[in-house]
């Protein structure tokens, strides 16, 4: 299977047309008449999969369904159908993060093309997602002092800038230092301030405060 794809569209004629032309080309499909019933069915994001999204359906609009889902947290690619184009919509949607945005009728070619490269941006984020899990374990594995230590490194502090903060010698500061790169799987600084910043460490005052 190449992926799952979320239809939704209120036109249960559509919705059948475009659920065989994508199970002919290997897809798995699941069909909603409207957004509030993808919504009471979250999609799972467990396997690669993207959205495709009806503009004008009753009750929530399309775009109003992708402002609710990245609220929700959700990574799944929306690529959107409609048979009435107008230009602020494509803008607005596409500025929110929307893959693509297509007309109706839309081609069998340019249909399989929007949603191949959706589920490969989807596959993408889940990878990196996945990785920075394994990075935020690797952080929770960190005793409170080399937590302090790892902090203040990342901040461009020197050993002996570390060792006077916490009250100790460069030595145990470098000891730390060694295991903090052991256990987050790095072998350079910068390694290590890419991952702090990827994270979130680096970015705002989470756990600064350990170190003053």
């Amino acid at each position: 299977m190449l992926g799952l794809v979320h239809v939704v569209d209120d036109d249960a004629s559509f919705r059948v047309a475009i659920e065989r032309r994508l199970k002919k080309a290997g897809y798995a499909v699941a069909s909603y008449s409207s957004a509030e019933q993808l919504l009471n069915r979250m999609p799972s994001e467990g396997e690669p999969g993207c959205i495709l999204l009806d503009v004008r359906i009753p009750g929530l609009s399309g775009p109003e369904l992708q402002s609710r889902l990245r609220e929700l947290g959700s990574t799944l690619p929306i690529v959107f159908l409609t048979g009435y184009p107008d230009v602020p919509t494509t803008v607005r949607t596409i500025k929110a993060g929307a893959d693509d945005f297509l007309i109706k009728p839309v081609s069998s070619d340019e249909l399989l093309r929007a949603v191949e490269r959706a589920i490969a941006h989807h596959e993408a984020t889940r990878g990196q997602r996945s990785r920075l899990d394994v990075v935020r374990l690797n952080v929770a594995t960190l005793t409170p002092r080399e937590r302090e230590a790892f902090e203040l490194v990342i901040r461009g502090q020197t050993n002996k800038q570390v060792a006077n903060k916490l009250g100790a010698t460069e030595r145990t500061i470098k000891a730390h230092r060694h295991r903090v790169m052991e256990k987050m799987q790095v072998r350079t600084l910068a390694e290590l301030v890419s991952l702090a910043e990827r994270i979130g460490i680096l970015s705002g005052t989470s756990g600064s405060g350990q170190s003053e």
